[in-house]
């Protein structure tokens, strides 16, 4: 992603559209995908990208490949307590993303933009652990 305007297509960002449609020139070769975002080093190889040339849109593709993803697991556990026949308390244990695990997605993840100088490296993550208890009276 480019965000100035280097195809001199009139296409500057704007705060409706904050992304351009210019696209970084691209050199085939191997993307080589870092599969532990945690480690500091970028994501992909940036070697392969460069701003693209002057009147030109650039020659990477849109989306061809994908971010870090996500390792998301969320848990209940319930416990029903009968008080009397018609009534009874529901003691609730939620936890989303229980084993904490670094959700590195979205498109806030990976910095993408090739005049950044994070261009390539993961930048974000997603909240951690969120735990809560309910608790409610049935009647």
């Amino acid at each position: 992603m480019n965000l100035g305007d280097n195809s001199l297509l009139g296409s500057e960002p704007n705060g409706v559209n904050n992304f351009g449609v210019d696209e970084p020139d691209f050199t085939p070769g191997p993307l080589k995908l870092n599969q532990n975002p945690r480690n500091g080093v970028s994501y992909f190889n940036t070697a392969l990208f460069s701003e693209n040339a002057l009147g030109t849109p650039g020659t990477a593709r849109r989306r061809f490949f994908f971010g870090p993803g996500m390792d998301n697991y969320d848990m209940a556990l319930l416990k029903n307590v009968r008080l009397t026949e018609s009534k009874s308390l529901q003691f609730r244990l939620e936890a989303f993303n229980a084993f904490n695990h670094a959700q590195f997605f979205g498109p806030q993840a990976v910095d993408g933009n090739i005049d950044s100088s994070t261009f390539g490296q993961v930048i974000n993550a997603a909240p951690p652990r969120l735990v809560q208890l309910g608790m409610k009276f049935l009647f």
